[in-house]
C-alpha cells in the first residue's frame, strides 16, 4: 500500500506512535491577528484518537 503523499507532507509521527499536525492560521493575514492568536496557532498538536485512526490508514 502506498503512502498518501499529501498526508506525509502535513503529518508526523511521534516516537510513541501518536500523530501530530500543525495548526493553521499562520500563513497569511498575520497583521490582523493578535499576538495570542499567532502564538497559539503555530504549535503542533496531537490529533484525537478518532482522527488518528484515519491518518494511520493513510500512513502505513
Amino acid at each position: 500500500m502506498k503512502t498518501h503523499s499529501g498526508t506525509k507532507k502535513r503529518v508526523t509521527k511521534t516516537g510513541s506512535g501518536k500523530i501530530r499536525i500543525e495548526k493553521g492560521s499562520k500563513r497569511h493575514l498575520l497583521i490582523n491577528k493578535s499576538k495570542r492568536q499567532k502564538n497559539l496557532g503555530g504549535n503542533k498538536m496531537v490529533v484525537s484518537p478518532a482522527d488518528a485512526k484515519r491518518f494511520k490508514a493513510l500512513l502505513p
